[in-house]
């Protein structure tokens, strides 16, 4: 059984009534690199299917829909760049539109910023860590769905009582608000966006506001990898936030 064979026998649908596990398509000429990274976000609630050159990466691509792609810049019969370019090209292409990130162990500013150029959402230099991949895919994915928005019980254990939780998620209310405005003016500057994102996750820790903490983390570790906010990651940040304060309003 080779690699594509054995990842692609993972189960695809999910039992009625879980939540679907995204599927990720990681592509790479590297036998020990394809199996550390299935392995590892098989591990972190991702169905994996893999590739060894460019050729299978489009072929899977092209069948299948996944939530991400994970494209290796240097593989044989086609690299990141090539693949993703076609694949965009192909209005037939199941995943299309599908959030797609270059890995390569030599990343030079050059082809960092080319590859943002072409419609990479990220950019992973290798040997990377599993928890900056996984940061990186949820900062256009998206967090676990089935934590809390707010998690008063959190909230109470970090605050100590309640009067104190609800004056602290009122300040946050506040800086939530005022961030909403500020998106736009943070997607033209990453070092802005990496700060504010750092801000923010100390008061959502204090706040309970679970979901929006994580996703901030992901947001700032995806800025800080690739120098660049995806629109993929500011719009599921915007998501995030407008749950986050609706759920604050209603708790007034």
């Amino acid at each position: 059984m080779n690699d594509t064979e054995r990842y692609m026998s993972h189960d695809v649908t999910a039992p009625s009534g879980a939540i679907a596990r995204p599927h990720i398509l990681v592509a790479d000429d590297d036998a020990s690199t394809r199996q550390f990274l299935a392995g590892a976000l098989g591990t972190q609630g991702y169905l994996v299917t893999v590739a060894q050159d460019g050729a299978e990466a489009l072929a899977s691509a092209r069948a299948i829909p996944f939530d991400a792609l994970l494209l290796d810049c240097r593989m044989p019969r086609g690299g990141a760049l090539d693949v993703l370019t076609t694949l965009r090209d192909d209005t037939a292409a199941a995943s299309r539109t599908a959030t797609a990130l270059a890995t390569s162990a030599d990343m030079p500013p050059g082809l960092r910023a080319s590859l943002i150029d072409a419609g990479f959402a990220g950019v992973v230099e290798k040997p990377c860590r599993i928890a900056a991949l996984v940061d990186t895919l949820a900062a256009t994915l998206g967090v676990d769905p089935r934590l809390h928005v707010l998690d008063d019980e959190a909230a109470l254990a970090a605050t100590g009582d309640a009067a104190t939780m609800r004056a602290l998620r009122s300040l946050l209310r506040a800086e939530l608000a005022e961030l909403m405005s500020d998106l736009d003016t943070l997607a033209r500057d990453p070092d802005e966006t990496i700060e504010r994102m750092h801000r923010l996750r100390s008061g959502c820790g204090f706040c309970g506001a679970t979901r929006l903490g994580m996703q901030a983390k992901a947001l700032q570790t995806h800025v800080d990898n690739a120098r660049a906010v995806a629109p993929e990651a500011l719009a599921r940040f915007h998501d995030e936030l407008r749950r986050t304060l609706a759920a604050l309003d209603v708790g007034d």
